[in-house]
């Protein structure tokens, strides 16, 4: 139903005429957009080194890094939620990973030295099911208790903290950061099977864009994307039409918190030094992002290519703004500005169609 509502809405934009008001319609409610095309552009001309290839790669490879967790915490914004617990998630899952996965040689450093180093699938498994039992937590007491996601999720936010500052204190690790990683952890994550220009691109770059292309397939493909937009658009009317409200809404934040846990994995590998600190704000950046990838709060909006031009243009305006010397401590203003400003071209968008 959601999706032929949407079919007819772009079917009568179509047969719209050109007039000033549609035009200026168009660019309001892609300003944001424009805004941070025009903040690239002078960033470019600021700074020329920002479009060398070197530079581009890095983006490229950051947007990777970032991705798999603005993938997971779209789902729960399309359900009209979010998911404050996204960067402790990944933060414990980095952790645990980065401790499984320590050079064995190096006995004295090593977190767990009785377990040895176990085969990178296997963590990989276990770093998503650790991930995928978080978000089930969350989709648990939101759907069965019909409490809100922001303050389920502020809840998990706070207990997974104190889980993480208690687990890198046990073993041999004593609070110190977990380092002293395996060279088949590091050389499975940050290894390159080709470079451009003479720069690697790093393996992890590979397995974001696989991700993107499953979760692609799972929100435009499956049974359970087209209940989960249904759900967002309006849960009664779900719920009439026979969707499993409860199982969806602990599926989507379970499908979530996998990603989490596979973001985990690689950032234990591509920080290399592990600490409580891990993963902190992260959930900030996928919000942002999806905000601007056109995923709406008011549910049952959103489309996987917009999540991944929000990751992108994120990382092109930080990156850009580290570039010509804007302070890191202003670049949090920056975030919080973008995602006030989104949402509130959002919001104006959802009260015009009213």
């Amino acid at each position: 139903m959601n999706q032929e509502t949407n079919v007819q809405e772009k079917e009568a934009r179509v047969r719209q005429p050109w007039t000033a008001q549609r035009v200026g319609d168009i660019l309001l409610n892609n300003a944001l957009l424009i805004i941070m095309a025009i903040a690239v552009v002078y960033i470019a001309i600021k700074n020329p080194n920002f479009i060398k290839p070197a530079s581009l790669i890095n983006i490229l490879s950051q947007t990777a890094a970032y991705l798999p967790a603005a993938l997971g915490i779209g789902g729960c914004i399309v359900l009209t939620g979010t998911d404050l617990s996204a960067g402790r998630a990944v933060g414990i899952t980095a952790c645990i990973s980065a401790s499984l996965l320590q050079n064995a040689a190096n006995m004295a450093n090593k977190m767990w030295p009785q377990i040895g180093t176990l085969p990178i699938p296997v963590v990989i498994m276990l770093a998503m099911l650790i991930g995928a039992a978080i978000g089930c937590f969350n989709g648990f007491f939101v759907a069965k208790f019909k409490l809100h996601p922001f303050i389920v999720t502020l809840g998990t936010q706070l207990i997974l903290y104190t889980v993480l500052l208690l687990y890198v204190q046990q073993g041999n690790n004593k609070g110190m950061a977990i380092s002293n990683l395996d060279p088949s952890y590091t050389g499975f994550v940050k290894g390159s099977l080709f470079s451009i220009g003479g720069t690697p691109i790093p393996n992890y770059v590979l397995f974001a864009i696989v991700l993107t292309a499953v979760m692609w397939f799972v929100w435009n493909k499956t049974t359970f994307g087209k209940n989960m937009f249904a759900l967002g658009s309006n849960e009664e009317a779900a719920r009439v039409s026979g969707v499993n409200v409860f199982g969806v809404t602990v599926g989507v934040f379970a499908l979530a918190g996998a990603m989490y846990g596979f973001t985990g994995f690689i950032e234990g590998a591509r920080i290399g030094s592990n600490t409580a600190n891990t993963g902190l704000n992260y959930e900030l950046d996928a919000i942002a992002a999806c905000v601007i990838g056109g995923v709406s709060f008011v549910g049952g909006i959103g489309k996987i290519r917009g999540i991944v031009i929000g990751v992108v243009m994120l990382r092109l305006i930080f990156v850009g703004l580290t570039m010509v010397g804007v302070p890191q401590d202003l670049q949090y203003l920056i975030k919080g500005a973008i995602i006030l400003f989104a949402c509130a071209l959002d919001m104006r968008k959802y009260l015009v169609k009213k």
